[in-house]
């Protein structure tokens, strides 16, 4: 016991010593990737990274001082090539080894031998870093004045053994757009911390040596890679339209961070941008997009619209000189299946000035959220999908719109075209080369509005792109006010075209079965304001209305 209480003092007076007298806190610094320049500096203040006029001895890109300051139970960093992603965990690792005494462990998917692992680059940063007091071993990484270490683990072969890492404070999982549901089942329960005894709010550790500074913490990196994998599905797709909109999501256990080159203040100096530059005008951009960007890597063979066709059509009415004036109309798509998203777009003319959706709310309340828009839009026309859900709604509609002057219209994908038996006029989209009726042309009313969609995209991006004059009642605008932009474009670039002698989309059924394709309600709501209505029953003609309409631009 005498002996257990002298070990004991020793190790508090070494600690003491190492805190007071030998150890100097790395100073943090944060580069801005616009001005190049140093923003904010910190240094450790009794545990915490507290702000500091002193000068850095470690710089790190802007966007990962959230990562130093508010670390989460899970965080993630995702993006493309040249964005400093691992470099930064790494860096942010070796210094939580090196100033906070926190064990590391490095996991991947797919590790045969320590050559696979991130061990080198672990080294390297140590080195660059110019952190002190490391002993580097070909297997093992450890600061020999507090004992920390690094280990390193691959799950594909027996995710089950990361439950030996058991009481480790700081992971790093690289390449974790491979995980395996398996792997990520497992591995995320087992970061936590060290057993402790005692009662509720009164626990010690066992053993007592432990100094616990923090809560656990868990970095995963990722250039992601289909949207339909386990790492996608558990840590981006809930949390995208955020990331998409801000570059970042924070809750109470999630901080995901999106860096790509334009955030990595040093990419200019990494000799890429020749080779980026290259790849945004050779490869589709989709692909582009996958390995530079941080985008899905969800591209499908014969898709409806292609990505630099979308992409051109972001506000094409400011490019082209044409304005958002005409008919107003807004459309949703109800749940398809359970809390399967709600969909609403607001079209003016021939611009989409808003895409927008809600997974939080059922059905009915969909329809008011929906009908809500219609009234605060001044809609002249409101249309909602009929099949599913939608059927149940009809009433809600009538009661909310019976007294207005609005259109009230039902959407039924799989009835037979509009207008049947007039000529299809093509854009060279599709390769129609005869004269053909509308209904020689296409499946379905669902298949003539996407069709409609896709040919007015294609000939918006031949007047952007191509200078290919066109009557800009014809064209298409997306606003990038809109809500949802970045959620219609991943949409309508991964909707498949059945391969048929007659235009014919997949079946959302089809779609979620053959290619892992969610149901695309921000597409189809895009898609059902395509139909255009007029009324032609003598008796409800209104001359002046129908003058008046005509002028409007579609």
């Amino acid at each position: 016991m005498a002996s257990a209480l002298h070990n004991r003092l020793k190790r508090l007076e070494e600690v003491a010593v190492y805190n007071s007298v030998e150890y100097e806190s790395t100073v943090i610094g944060f580069v801005s990737p616009v001005t190049l320049q140093l923003t904010r500096s910190y240094a450790l203040l009794n545990g915490k990274w507290e702000p500091t006029a002193k000068e850095p001895t470690a710089y790190f890109a802007e966007c990962l001082e959230p990562l130093f300051l508010r670390p989460k139970r899970f965080n993630i960093l995702i993006g493309g090539r040249g964005s400093g992603k691992s470099l930064g965990k790494g860096g942010h690792g070796a210094i939580m080894m090196h100033d906070q005494g926190k064990n590391l462990m490095c996991i991947r998917e797919f590790q045969a031998s320590i050559q696979d692992s991130v061990h080198a680059l672990l080294s390297d940063e140590i080195k660059r870093l110019e952190l002190d007091g490391v002993d580097v071993t070909d297997k093992t990484i450890r600061f020999t004045h507090n004992s920390s270490m690094a280990r390193f683990m691959g799950l594909s072969r027996n995710p089950e053994s990361v439950k030996s890492a058991f009481g480790f404070l700081d992971w790093w999982v690289e390449e974790a757009q491979f995980l395996s549901a398996k792997s990520l089942r497992v591995l995320t329960p087992t970061a936590r911390k060290k057993p402790k005894k005692g009662l509720p709010g009164q626990l010690k550790e066992v053993g007592g040596d432990e100094v616990d500074l923090t809560s656990v913490s868990m970095t995963f990196c990722a250039n992601p890679a289909s949207s339909e994998d386990p790492f996608s599905q558990r840590f981006i797709v809930p949390f995208k339209d955020e990331i998409d909109a801000n570059g970042i999501y924070e809750d109470d256990m999630h901080l995901i961070i999106r860096m790509n080159w334009s955030d990595n203040p040093w990419f200019g100096e990494s000799g890429l941008e020749d080779e980026r530059q290259f790849d945004k005008k050779n490869l589709p951009r989709t692909t582009y997009d996958w390995i530079w960007e941080g985008g899905f890597n969800d591209e499908i063979e014969n898709a409806l619209i292609k990505a630099e066709w979308f992409d051109a059509c972001i506000d094409a009415h400011d490019k082209l000189g044409f304005k958002p004036y005409g008919i107003v109309k807004v459309t949703h798509d109800p749940s398809d299946l359970g809390n399967d998203p709600k969909a609403v777009c607001v079209r003016k003319g021939n611009v989409i000035t808003n895409i927008t959706q809600r997974n939080d709310i059922d059905v009915n309340e969909g329809s008011d959220w929906a009908l809500g828009i219609a009234i605060n839009e001044g809609s002249d026309q409101y249309e909602w999908d009929v099949g599913g859900m939608g059927v149940t709604l009809k009433r809600d509609v009538n009661n909310a719109l019976g007294d207005k002057r609005v259109g009230v219209y039902q959407f039924n994908g799989a009835s037979g075209v509009d207008r049947p038996d007039s000529v299809y006029e093509p854009s060279g989209a599709q390769n129609i080369q005869k004269e053909k009726k509308n209904k020689e042309v296409c499946k379905n009313l669902r298949a003539q509005c996407y069709l409609s969609l896709r040919d007015r995209v294609y000939r918006t991006y031949l007047a952007v792109e191509k200078n290919i004059f066109c009557d800009p009642s014809l064209l298409i605008s997306f606003s990038s006010e809109c809500e949802n932009l970045t959620g219609l474009r991943s949409e309508l670039c991964r909707l498949p075209i059945k391969p048929s002698t007659i235009f014919e989309m997949y079946t959302k059924k089809e779609m979620r079965e053959k290619f892992k394709v969610r149901s695309p309600n921000l597409a189809d709501a895009v898609m059902m304001s395509e139909r255009l209505h007029v009324k032609m029953i003598e008796e409800e003609i209104d001359i002046n209305a129908l003058h008046a309409m005509s002028s409007r631009s579609w």
